[in-house]
């Protein structure tokens, strides 16, 4: 099944440090280098190189032309894609000696969407397919309500949850995409047992995709509940690893594998994935991750099933 995603564009300019800076601190960085990013454009590309067929729409600045030549030498479709005149979105990003990571983001042109736009988009794309969002450009809640009266299913990454997020009609999302933070505000601040429940009660029909970042993640689609730890890897860099779980999960779902099997699929991506620098380019490819599952040179942990 063919993937939409309208989603962000940045340059991610990221920092090494060896701890993250404390307010009124000024420190030197160990190193500065500069990636293709944004939660859209890496998803996209985690997504293609997962095996699905990716149409990428956004808009990018004046400085995005290397943003539009990333995309496509990953394989990304880009006919949507439209320059426009200003700045286009751009992140600082701090990386420290445990491969965490802080990210101060810039919108840019990735804000500047409008209703036609995203109506043409549509009307290009068609009626089959998935769309894939996350909350990195504006006019959500519309490109939902209109993928939604298109028929087609829609899977959102809630990622950075702010007052548009809480704007959207979560039930008319096929898979909500959170982190422990992001699924605390939209349960209403709930302690972390408890999020997955009060997220499936206030969405009955939308399935739920929790990550946890070293502690794995959980999945809940009609009423079946799976659980997944995370491979005992050396840590480089997180700045991706979230979205490349999100790619691949979704190209399982996409393609009817059982909900352990994308589990684990998407767990060993993300592995792989962290074990990088950078965003985009330390996503895996899909022959990667089957041979290195295939090979058992991962500790991929089992898929409990939760009862209810």
């Amino acid at each position: 099944m063919k993937i939409l995603n309208l989603g962000s564009m940045n340059l991610d300019s990221v920092y090494q440090v060896d701890e993250f800076l404390l307010p009124g601190e000024t420190k030197l960085s160990k190193s500065l280098s500069l990636f293709c990013g944004g939660k859209g454009l890496n998803q996209s590309i985690a997504a293609v190189r997962a095996g699905s067929e990716v149409w990428h729409a956004g808009l990018i600045g004046e400085d995005g032309g290397i943003l539009l030549e990333k995309l496509r030498e990953n394989g990304v479709k880009t006919d949507f894609i439209r320059q426009v005149p200003g700045r286009g979105g751009h992140t600082v990003i701090q990386v420290n000696r445990q491969g965490q990571n802080c990210i101060l983001l810039y919108g840019g042109t990735n804000r500047q969407l409008t209703r036609e736009y995203v109506d043409g988009v549509f009307d290009a794309f068609g009626g089959q397919g998935a769309v894939l969002l996350q909350n990195e450009v504006n006019l959500l809640p519309y490109i939902i309500e209109t993928a939604h009266k298109r028929g087609l299913p829609v899977f959102l990454n809630a990622a950075p949850v702010d007052g548009q997020i809480l704007e959207c009609d979560l039930n008319l999302v096929s898979w909500l995409i959170v982190n422990e933070v992001e699924g605390r505000r939209l349960a209403g601040g709930c302690s972390e047992p408890e999020i997955l429940d009060a997220l499936s009660a206030k969405h009955p029909d939308t399935s739920i995709l929790l990550t946890l970042g070293g502690d794995g993640a959980l999945c809940r689609r009609d009423g079946e509940t799976y659980a997944i730890g995370v491979c005992p890897v050396d840590v480089v860099d997180t700045t991706a690893a979230g979205d490349t779980f999100s790619g691949y999960f979704m190209y399982g779902i996409l393609n009817n594998l059982p909900l352990p099997a994308c589990l684990r699929m998407a767990t060993a991506a993300s592995a792989l994935c962290v074990g990088r620098p950078g965003a985009a380019d330390s996503t895996p490819w899909l022959d990667e991750v089957k041979g290195v599952m295939e090979a058992g040179t991962l500790d991929i942990p089992a898929v409990r099933r939760i009862p209810r």
